[in-house]
């Protein structure tokens, strides 16, 4: 499938695949905090669009579009083009730049990239229908307190992530027991059967634990009792790099 993103000028905000690192979990020692497999998974979920120049937003906390001031803090000469305050309330909207038109049946998620809190200011997001629509959109944060934030050259201010139309409205939940369903139950039972086995033998600094650091089955996608899991298992995901065919 195809996700075209269609240039609007000359100048619009960087695209590329979604990071996996977050700077955050390096800092963590050992950088353990990779071992979650779906936080890294969901770090890579789709593409990052990032910020023109290094700018400073601030705010004075007025709920007027006049109380908010974007500035460019290296000398680019063009950041309203990009960032501005445009709906108040402590409010900036980044014009990206581009157009994205997804397949039939197939919608965008834009949001702040996952699992990147920022302080002082956080994403709104949006699900946008791109099948059809003829017009971009903007992405857009708010200031949680009045003050100043800062966006570095290249920092994503937008993720965007591909969702199948109508898929929340074709899920119905169910509430039921764990032991309506007797084979799930054995297998939940055994995980927590270990894992209590596993901290236990933790918390007492037994060497061999220390040394297995953690347990691997669902990184390795395994069920508690050792065999594979009986569907596809991604230990990674790397979306694909725009290709650039404007002539």
């Amino acid at each position: 499938m195809k996700l075209e993103c269609f240039a609007l000028d000359d100048d619009p905000l960087p695209l590329s695949p979604a990071s996996p690192t977050r700077e955050w979990m390096d800092r963590i020692p050992d950088r353990h905090a990779y071992r979650c497999l779906p936080l890294s998974i969901a770090n890579a979920h789709g593409w990052t669009i990032g910020a023109p120049c290094d700018l400073e937003i601030a705010w004075d906390g007025g709920h007027h579009a006049f109380n908010l001031k974007v500035r460019a803090l290296d000398g680019f000469a063009n950041v309203e083009k990009y960032a501005v305050s445009h709906f108040a309330f402590g409010i900036v909207t980044f014009n990206l730049g581009w157009l994205f038109r997804t397949p039939p049946g197939w919608n965008l998620l834009a949001s702040g990239p996952l699992n990147r809190p920022k302080d002082g200011i956080a994403p709104l997001a949006g699900v946008v229908e791109t099948h059809w629509l003829p017009y971009p959109f903007t992405m857009n944060w708010q200031l949680t307190r009045p003050g100043t934030v800062r966006f570095d050259k290249d920092e994503p201010v937008c993720m965007v992530i591909p969702l199948p139309a109508g898929a929340i409205e074709s899920f119905e939940p169910e509430i039921r027991w764990l032991r309506d369903d007797p084979a799930l139950a054995e297998q939940a039972h055994a995980w927590k059967a270990r894992r209590d086995d596993f901290m236990r033998r933790f918390a007492r600094s037994d060497p061999a634990t220390l040394a297995e650091a953690w347990q691997k089955y669902y990184f390795l996608g395994k069920l508690p009792d050792g065999s594979d899991a009986p569907v596809g298992h991604a230990k990674k995901l790397r979306a694909a790099t725009p290709v650039d065919r404007r002539g």
